[in-house]
């Protein structure tokens, strides 16, 4: 057998620039992404020492104290009460919008624009002009019913406020998915469904809800992790000094509060490892209906 050929100049630097491309990339994600799971997983085991050193294992001590912390479970739970309303409400609406806004009408691209605002706006803005419609006081939606609610000082709504804006600020993200899906249905399926005298409601349930599942289900699913993630929008809304905040604050405020405002990284890293597993398992719960569920055309 003859010794096999070595790469020939060509080849050599073809090689070299393909890894000077992709190398950019490995290294950020092996830096952003790799390394901090990693050290995320490992202090979730540690009692943390001050900017992560001095670090003692104390094995399963974090999450120990955690599951019997009552204030986790109650993070845990408004974070999934947040997530009932604005998983379902923000698919419906997209969806209705999306459906109403790809037909030929007039002025349908100022529209989507208009829809689609809120997710350009930056969060502190979104945060300060709700914060302002919901003020007991001054507040626009009080001052329009002549009502004197606290929308969010209020225990028992203020968690239903914050998913209100939640909805609100998720509707047009949700709407240029649905408009994607909704342009590559057929529209010979509408035609042949004219043809036969369906109602547009016919229409729409027995054609565009089953053909757009695949979409439907994507949105359903990236929403879920999104809603159970939610930070930055409580974080600005609800202030440290809120009487409701305990029946407000999610799963990652939580976290941001033992990280960095307690400065035990331990915990926090704990209850991110949790609430990774509890993701993960809803992930795949999600994964397994959607076999049944999605049709595929």
């Amino acid at each position: 057998m003859g010794k096999k050929k070595g790469m020939t100049a060509a080849e050599k630097r073809e090689a070299i620039w393909g890894w000077a491309f992709i190398l950019p990339t490995m290294i950020g994600l092996i830096v952003l992404n790799f390394y901090p799971v990693i050290q995320t997983i490992y202090q979730s085991f540690c009692k943390t020492g001050d900017f992560g050193k001095g670090n003692v294992f104390i094995g399963l001590g974090n999450y120990t104290k955690l599951l019997a912390d009552g204030e986790v479970w109650q993070s845990l739970w408004n974070t999934v009460k947040y997530a009932i309303i604005e998983v379902p409400f923000s698919v419906v609406i997209a969806l209705l919008l999306a459906v109403l806004l790809n037909r030929k009408m007039k002025g349908v691209s100022v529209y989507r624009t208009i829809f689609f605002l809120p997710m350009v706006c930056a969060p502190a803005a979104v945060a300060m002009v709700w914060k302002w419609l919901y003020n007991q006081q001054f507040g626009l939606l009080n001052n329009l019913f002549h009502t004197k609610v606290a929308w969010i000082s209020d225990p028992k709504i203020a968690w239903i406020s914050v998913a209100v804006i939640g909805v609100w600020s998720i509707l047009g993200y949700n709407m240029v998915l649905f408009i994607s899906g909704l342009q590559e249905i057929p529209h010979d399926y509408y035609e042949a469904a004219d043809i036969d005298g369906a109602s547009e409601i016919r229409q729409f349930f027995d054609i565009t809800v089953p053909l757009l599942s695949p979409t439907t289900f994507f949105i359903v699913q990236t929403r879920i992790i999104g809603a159970l993630t939610v930070f930055d929008l409580m974080f600005m809304v609800m202030d440290k000094t809120n009487v409701a905040l305990s029946k407000v604050q999610s799963v990652v405020y939580l976290f941001y509060q033992y990280s960095f405002t307690n400065g035990n990284k331990g915990l926090g890293s704990a209850l991110v490892v949790i609430l990774v597993i509890f993701i993960m398992i809803l992930t795949f719960i999600l994964q397994q209906a959607e076999k049944k569920l999605v049709y595929h055309n």
